[in-house]
């Protein structure tokens, strides 16, 4: 199951580089999160795995496919990618990928691992509980901000519809 999931967050990554349409972007981009929080239910980190769910691909990626679809009616064509610089997006990702590969070779994970020693479910009460206490105010407005937005951009989506009729 590892390696299948590894191979559809990998597919839909490099799938992602190559697309032309902004939309399809968005839903390679959807396919890799949801994969790669199969691949954090499989190293028993199902908490990564739910904020993963909830945040990146239930939250975030759908505001940009509605802003995809709401830019593409006000324009009246899709958005397509022209592919430019691509000795320069190439020469980047190389240079990361190498410091990438030699952080991950000299990075001690055995050491680490042994410390971590705490069970999962006090992990998870300590972020619930923070979140609920310490830190509410900023969770409830980036929720309110979240809401102003697609409530205004339904408006807006709205508005455009009633113009053209």
């Amino acid at each position: 199951m590892f390696y299948f999931f590894e191979c559809v967050t990998a597919g839909a990554a490099i799938s992602l580089v190559f697309v032309r349409n902004v939309f399809y972007g968005a839903l390679l981009l959807i396919v890799s999160l949801l994969s790669l929080a199969g691949i954090y239910v499989l190293a028993f980190a199902e908490f990564v795995a739910v904020t993963q769910i909830l945040i990146y691909a239930g939250g975030i990626l759908v505001v940009i496919i509605f802003g995809v679809m709401l830019t593409s009616k006000i324009s009246g064509k899709p958005l397509v990618v022209t592919h430019a610089n691509i000795l320069g997006g190439v020469l980047v990702a190389g240079t990361f990928f190498m410091l990438l590969s030699v952080f991950i070779v000299k990075h001690p994970f055995r050491e680490q691992m042994s410390s971590l020693q705490l069970p999962a479910d006090k992990v998870i009460n300590n972020v619930g509980i923070g979140l609920m206490t310490d830190y509410v105010l900023p969770f409830e407005v980036a929720g309110i901000l979240l809401l102003v937005a697609l409530i205004g951009a339904a408006i807006i989506a709205s508005t455009i519809k009633s113009k053209k009729v």
